[in-house]
């Protein structure tokens, strides 16, 4: 009988084996993420939108300030001043002598060289309160989604987790909070807000928080669904044995497995949460004091209607980051649900 010799050798590599290259998921997921067009043009909006926003003011004073004009960081006060150059002993000096630019002179005017977009119609810069607003808009929209899932993990989490009595409460909680009208609360607090000394500058990032308050509930829902259909887990079972806390099987197995649909859900709320912060500042809720945000520079056209038919350049701008950030964040949360969610794609 003889032998097979070769039946220890291992099978030569093809130089296609070669170059075959294991991916962790995170790379697949990225990978996936950045093959859908929508979700790289969303990615890119918001990118636009926040080097628009928290570094365009920083290139436009620059460039005003060239053009002998200066901006105060509310972009709400306009500077001339002029320049004069002298010399003493050979010695050069330029005195720079600045004053308070009479803003009354440029209520409603066009776009021009000093101000590109134009002037709203108190006089002031609509491109620079257009930057500085949407820092208010931005920055409130992700406080707020914020706390939303912070208050969402923590009380999805103890619900899934422990069931029973403190499932229930927590659930007649979140239901309750659901069926609270938003708006109506948010006038209620805002008028409560007018009646008070508060600072007006802080006054929207008050509402923001009353409405993260009680808008948890669905990311609590959304992370106690994922519990339920976790905790039963072979891995679960094993952390059981293994007499691991309760803190550590909540936040060290369960939570990295829902992360994946929270980021998306984040992504999707941050969308809602620009449009609920535009719509208190159109109703004159929202942001009051030294700084604009989008939604309050287009509250104008809602008293004035020559600005509205004929003064396109203070309100429509707005308008287009409004949707401009609501779509952006929108494709990045549709790309990031398909990246994260394989199965869920054709």
């Amino acid at each position: 009988m003889v032998e097979n010799e070769n039946k220890n050798v291992e099978p030569e590599q093809t130089p296609l084996d070669k170059n075959i290259k294991l991916m962790s998921p995170t790379q697949m997921v990225i990978r996936r993420f950045f093959k859908s067009k929508l979700s790289i043009v969303g990615l890119i909006m918001i990118v636009s939108l926040f080097l628009f926003c928290f570094a365009g003011p920083y290139i436009y004073t620059e460039w005003i300030d060239d053009g002998k004009v200066i901006l105060d960081e509310s972009g709400k006060v306009e500077y001339a001043f002029s320049e004069t150059t002298y010399t003493v002993n050979g010695v050069e000096y330029t005195l720079r002598q600045t004053t308070e630019k009479e803003l009354k002179d440029n209520f409603l005017s066009a776009p021009d060289s000093e101000h590109i977009i134009g002037t709203d119609e108190e006089g002031y810069d609509v491109l620079s309160s257009l930057m500085l607003g949407g820092r208010i808009s931005l920055l409130v929209s992700f406080l707020a989604v914020f706390v939303i899932t912070i208050l969402g993990i923590i009380f999805g989490g103890i619900s899934g987790y422990f069931g029973g009595v403190i499932d229930t409460v927590i659930m007649r909680v979140c239901d309750v909070l659901i069926c609270l009208p938003g708006i109506p609360i948010l006038l209620i607090v805002s008028t409560l807000l007018d009646a008070s000394e508060l600072n007006a500058n802080y006054r929207i990032y008050i509402l923001m928080a009353f409405l993260a308050m009680i808008s948890w509930p669905g990311t609590a829902r959304l992370v106690r669904g994922q519990i339920l259909s976790l905790r039963e887990q072979e891995f679960m079972v094993a952390a059981e044995a293994m007499g691991y806390s309760t803190f550590r099987k909540i936040f060290k197995h369960l939570m990295p497995n829902v992360m994946p649909q929270l980021i998306v859900q984040m992504s999707l709320s941050l969308g809602s949460m620009i449009l609920y912060e535009a719509t208190l500042s159109y109703l004159n809720l929202g942001v009051k004091g030294d700084v604009d945000a989008w939604g309050s520079m287009i509250n104008i056209i809602s008293t004035n209607q020559d600005v509205l038919q004929n003064h396109l350049y203070v309100w429509v701008p707005a308008g287009i980051c409004i949707v401009i950030a609501v779509l952006g964040f929108n494709f990045v949360g549709d790309g990031l649900r398909d990246a994260l969610d394989p199965k869920a794609r054709r």
